[in-house]
């Protein structure tokens, strides 16, 4: 009899408790889960740059496993697009394994920020991680930013520095915005709408026309064929790294030491010393730190150099060597002369930083520059080599005497005028 009152409330009470999860609110929705951010390199001390370098590991799995968006049967147009970007596998191979530097260190960046994996993708859309020069009021930069989304980044454009060129700075600026997007948006499609088109002009479309459903993947809002085609290229790249053997292609793996890292700069330099310095030639030093407009590094713009992880080391210790150097030199100077105070170091340098700026002379007239060269890489066109010097085809055939624009890896064209 007890145990029959104790059992009959029963139904009732898993009638009421089924009724209350119906009811229930929709838990709110949270960004993807995207892999854990690795540990950023800062500096590279002599001795121990190894330990300071996060594992590479594989780049690929990954960016895959960070990916947040639809895979490759979501739109006809994604496969499209991505049979184009790989009509000829060595050719893209070949840019690939030219980017993958850039790669690696913003898929890195991405991470630390919480940033969908696509998006370390996103200057393959914008100029295939080409550092394209800027002028007036056009994009520049891997990330094509314009000149007045640079000022409301903070990136600053002076006639010796072009911060939408610098590596670490831009990208820097770029995740920060990407993931302020998400927030706002929580949606990473429209995101990229929003990096292409402008974050007032989605927020405006949204207001009117509702966010968007999962479905299709390219949403149904009236924006500018651009900027649905800018979602479909980005999906199209990240479709390729998700199934390379179905577009016949190898994604390349990054050789030991070719990670980029920083190095602090004790004072403004030339190029061509920095490049001595590291171990390397001025166009490859040029080709990672693009921001410089002309021939110096001025440490009034940045203290920090980017340079793969095998010349870092070589470059900070050539740096400490000439500073002692230079220091005893400017010491022994004053020594010799009487009644003035011996010059700090932070004088030094400033003293170091003036000289530098001086052309050198030759028979009383400066000194000629060196000409400035590219030397093509695999799947160049001069098309893209024009575009990324920000001169025309008809000068760069003009100065290498080309007549019919024909091109081959390992030539070297001149990108300015002779002397």
């Amino acid at each position: 009899m007890t145990t029959t009152r104790l059992l009959r409330p029963l139904p009732l009470m898993l009638s009421a408790l089924l009724a209350a999860c119906a009811t229930a609110p929709a838990p709110t929705a949270r960004p993807p889960k995207i892999a854990a951010p690795l540990p950023a390199v800062t500096d590279i001390q002599p001795s121990v740059a190894a330990a300071a370098t996060p594992s590479q590991g594989d780049v690929w799995a990954r960016l895959r496993s960070s990916f947040a968006m639809s895979d490759c049967e979501a739109d006809p147009a994604i496969l499209a697009w991505a049979r184009r970007y790989t009509q000829s596998p060595r050719s893209f191979e070949a840019r690939m394994s030219d980017a993958l530097p850039r790669i690696v260190y913003v898929e890195q960046s991405a991470a630390k920020h919480g940033v969908a994996g696509e998006f370390a993708l996103l200057p393959w859309v914008e100029s295939q991680f080409q550092p394209v020069a800027g002028r007036k009021n056009r994009p520049a930069g891997m990330w094509q930013i314009m000149p007045v989304t640079a000022r409301s980044m903070g990136l600053p454009v002076n006639a010796r520095y072009d911060g939408r060129l610098h590596l670490p700075t831009a990208t820097e600026a770029v995740m920060t915005t990407l993931r302020r997007y998400y927030d706002q948006f929580r949606d990473w499609r429209l995101a990229d709408y929003a990096y292409n088109a402008g974050e007032f002009s989605v927020s405006k479309l949204v207001r009117r026309h509702g966010a968007p459903q999962h479905e299709p993947v390219i949403p149904h809002l009236p924006v500018r064929r651009v900027t649905r085609e800018h979602l479909t290229k980005l999906l199209a790249i990240a479709c390729v790294v998700r199934e390379p053997a179905r577009f016949h292609v190898n994604l390349p793996q990054l050789a030991a030491g070719q990670e980029l890292v920083h190095v602090d700069l004790e004072h403004s330099m030339p190029i061509a010393r920095a490049a001595a310095h590291a171990g390397m030639s001025e166009d490859a030093l040029r080709d990672i730190n693009a921001a410089f407009r002309g021939d110096t590094i001025d440490t009034r713009d940045t203290s920090r150099l980017l340079l793969p992880l095998d010349h870092a080391e070589q470059f900070r210790n050539a740096q400490l060597r000439q500073f002692a150097d230079d220091k005893d030199s400017r010491t022994a100077s004053v020594t010799a002369t009487p009644g003035l105070p011996p010059l700090a170091s932070d004088e030094i340098a400033a003293g170091q930083a003036s000289v530098e700026n001086i052309p050198a002379l030759a028979n009383g007239k400066p000194k000629a520059r060196k000409p400035r060269t590219h030397t093509v890489k695999p799947g160049e066109s001069l098309w893209q080599i024009a575009r990324r010097y920000d001169v025309g085809v008809a000068r760069l055939q003009q100065w290498n005497r080309l007549h019919d624009g024909k091109i081959k890896p390992g030539q070297v064209l001149r990108i300015n005028a002779p002397h």
